[in-house]
């Protein structure tokens, strides 16, 4: 097993949580792979008549299409992810105002200023009972389909989140309560509750029209893919993952290498799950073992390329550069380009150049709002002991896809 790094307080992570900088850039990378996902689809969301792939071989754009379409379980590793960290570098004894203010501010400046620029560009004609739900980021409470896919879509995963947040000091009080000698066994019931949830879509949930993309009814769709609470057991097997690498019991045989074999083969069992058992069945375990695994091997001191300042920084930014994928794919790739597509080298070259562009306004939204006001108002002035001793981590951390 792993060894322990510091003596654990109330059931919870040490009193000085090391820091996690693997973890930060393992979101880069799953920040990049959504990127890829939504590049490499036949239509938009916005212009459904122009594709948003540049390849003009349409064998290749169905290649490329049929190979990122799980990309959406990127949306799952970001709520177990979210849960552990928020777990990992919450301090016992810390006011819940101050991790509701810290996350609150970490959310909604973003999110406001991408929602004003999608409505400046293009959404502002919607009716108020489409926008003003996203604004406050509780639309996919909603099973209304011009409601859930109002002004910015990557906003939805931003409902579950804010969800997930309102209960997190309930649900860590909970959670440090679980005997080291039963973590496994939550751990264990909070994968059953994942993959109970198609169970129950399948069984129990049914109406709104037929999605032939997904082979589901929308009723469907948006219970097991957006409605929050059916969410919530991701975020808490994070959880309860953060205390298992916390009491040293990790095993310290099951590395990053076993990890990302055994991703890639619960991505390939996704090509063969059916809708809604696909979002996230398929994956949930080989996330939980590579987010310990990550965890574990940087309390080993064994960060590697992956805790590089390079990679931190980007993993830093990845929050902003998801949110803004709306911004300038969904909207700018038809508007600039309309339904041109090219040969493969240029075709390399317009991603590459898109790429860049969702970069430069991720950057732009991280250094000009989100980083000063994280900085400015994500503490309180009157600094307590727990909340200095803080992982550098806790302020870049937010699981979002």
């Amino acid at each position: 097993m792993a060894d322990r790094t510091a003596a654990s307080t109330a059931g919870g992570p040490p009193q000085r949580p090391a820091a996690l900088p693997s973890l930060t850039g393992l979101r880069w990378l799953a920040a990049v792979f959504v990127f890829l996902a939504h590049a490499s689809m036949l239509s938009g969301p916005n212009r459904p008549d122009a594709p948003l792939s540049f390849f003009a071989d349409q064998d290749l754009a169905k290649g490329l299409a049929h190979f990122f379409e799980p990309g959406f379980v990127m949306v799952s590793f970001f709520f177990v992810l979210s849960g552990f960290v928020l777990t990992w570098s919450t301090a016992p004894g810390e006011r819940t105002t101050a991790i509701w203010r810290r996350r609150a501010l970490k959310v909604y400046p973003n999110h406001i200023v991408v929602f004003v620029v999608a409505m400046w560009l293009f959404a502002s004609s919607e009716p108020t009972r489409a926008w003003l739900p996203n604004l406050f980021l509780v639309h996919t409470w909603s099973n209304k389909p011009e409601v859930i896919s109002s002004v910015n879509l990557p906003a939805w995963s931003l409902c579950v989140e804010v969800f997930a947040y309102a209960l997190f000091p309930l649900l860590l009080v909970l959670v440090r309560r679980i005997k080291e000698s039963r973590l496994w066994l939550w751990a264990g019931a909070m994968v059953a509750g994942v993959v109970g949830v198609p169970v129950v879509t399948e069984v129990f949930v049914s109406g709104g029209v037929r999605v032939p993309t997904y082979d589901l009814w929308m009723n469907q769709l948006w219970f097991s893919y957006g409605f929050p609470p059916a969410r919530l057991f991701e975020f808490m097997l994070g959880m309860v993952l953060a205390r298992i690498v916390a009491a040293g019991l990790w095993p310290r045989n099951i590395g990053m290498p076993a990890s990302m074999v055994l991703f890639a083969a619960g991505y390939w069992l996704s090509f063969a799950l059916p809708y809604p058992y696909k979002f996230y069945v398929g994956t949930i375990i080989p996330f939980a073992v590579l987010v310990c695994a990550t965890a574990a091997r940087d309390l080993r001191g064994e960060g590697g390329w992956l805790a590089s300042r390079p990679m931190v920084y980007l993993g830093n930014v990845s929050f902003a550069f998801y949110l803004t994928q709306g911004v300038v794919m969904f909207y700018g790739r038809p508007k600039v380009w309309g339904a041109h597509t090219y040969g493969v080298v240029p075709a390399l070259g317009m991603l590459l150049v898109l790429f860049l562009a969702n970069l430069l306004a991720g950057w732009l939204l991280y250094r000009f709002v989100e980083l000063p006001i994280m900085r400015r108002f994500s503490r309180s002035r009157k600094r307590t002991a727990p909340a200095a001793a803080r992982g550098p981590e806790a302020a870049a951390v937010t699981g979002v896809a």
